[in-house]
C-alpha cells in the first residue's frame, strides 16, 4: 500500500515539473524534498524562510539536510510580522499566508512554476488554521494528495536509511505563548535557550511554554522521573533562572501536540 502511494507521489511531483518546496527541515518537507530530488530532472529548489520565531536548530538541520544530499537549497530571511506581534489566535493563518506569499513571490521571480508543501493526509486531525492560507494561495500539498500519513513517511524514510525518519515534531516558538500575549524577541530566546538546554540534557520532543516569569515544562511522560531526580532537577531549576524564568514547573499531563489550541474553536 505504501509502495502505491509513493509511486502516486512520484507521478504527482513529475507532472509539477518545476517547483519550489517549502523546506522547514522536518520530517515531511524533507521526506518531500528527497524524493523530488532523487526523481531527478525536474526544476526544484528548496527554500527554508528564517523568522525569529524558527527555531535556529531548525534552521541548522535544514541546511546541513539539504548539503548532505547536494539539494539545492535557499534561505530567506523574514522580520517578525507586526501582525503576528501579539500572537493572535489565528496567527497561523496570517504567519502562513505571510511566508508561503514570500516563496510565491521568489517562485516567480526565480521562474519556477508550483510551491509545494508537506502537508500530509494526517494534518486535518488537529487544529490547523494555517491550511486555509494554503488553499487560498493554491499550494500544492502532493504528500496529502498521494495519501501519505506521517507514518507512511517515517516508515519510508527508514526503508532508505535516512536518519531523520524518527526526528520530532517542532513547531514555531509562537505555539510556547499564550495567544493575545505581546511577543517580544527576547522572550522566544528564553524558550529557545530553554528548550535546546534541556534538549541537550537528553529530553525529547519537549517544550517550554511561557506564562509571564514562569516556565512550564511539557516532556514525554516517560522522562517525569528523571526530571524530577533531585540532581536534574535542581540543575534545570538553576540553568532555567539564569536563562530568566523566575517559576520553573513541569506540566503533569506532560507533552501534548497542539495542547495551546484546546480552548480555540477551528476556523
Amino acid at each position: 500500500m505504501t509502495d502505491k502511494k509513493r509511486e502516486k507521489l512520484d507521478t504527482i511531483l513529475k507532472e509539477l515539473n518545476s517547483f519550489v518546496v517549502a523546506f522547514s527541515g522536518g520530517v515531511d518537507s524533507s521526506f518531500l524534498l528527497h524524493r523530488a530530488h532523487s526523481l531527478k530532472k525536474l526544476n526544484i529548489i528548496g527554500v527554508t524562510i528564517r523568522t525569529p520565531y524558527i527555531p535556529g536548530i531548525e534552521i541548522k538541520e535544514a541546511s546541513d539536510f539539504a548539503k548532505k544530499f547536494g539539494i539545492n537549497h535557499r534561505i530567506l530571511d523574514l522580520t517578525f510580522p507586526e501582525s503576528i506581534r501579539y500572537n493572535p489566535s489565528d496567527r497561523c493563518y496570517v504567519c502562513k499566508k505571510i511566508l508561503f506569499s514570500e516563496l510565491l513571490t521568489f517562485a516567480r521571480n526565480k521562474g519556477y512554476r508550483y510551491v509545494i508543501d508537506g502537508t500530509n493526509a494526517d494534518d486535518t486531525s488537529d487544529f490547523r488554521p494555517g491550511l486555509k492560507a494554503l488553499l487560498e494561495l493554491e499550494i500544492k500539498s502532493p504528500l496529502h494528495e498521494a495519501g501519505l500519513t506521517k507514518n507512511d513517511i517515517r516508515n519510508l524514510l527508514r526503508q532508505e536509511g535516512i536518519s531523520i525518519w524518527d526526528k520530532p515534531a517542532m513547531a514555531c516558538l509562537l505555539t510556547r505563548i499564550p495567544h493575545e500575549t505581546e511577543v517580544t524577541e527576547g522572550m522566544l530566546r528564553m524558550v529557545e535557550q530553554a528548550e535546546n538546554y534541556l534538549l541537550d540534557q537528553g529530553y525529547p520532543g519537549v517544550r517550554v511554554r511561557i506564562h509571564g516569569d514562569l516556565a512550564r515544562i511539557e516532556c514525554l511522560p516517560g522522562y517525569f522521573e528523571k526530571m524530577i531526580q533531585k540532581s536534574d532537577k535542581e540543575q534545570i531549576i538553576s540553568n532555567l533562572k539564569k536563562i530568566g524564568f523566575r517559576y520553573v514547573s513541569l506540566d503533569l499531563e506532560g507533552y501534548r501536540s497542539g495542547s495551546s489550541n484546546r480552548e480555540i474553536d477551528h476556523l
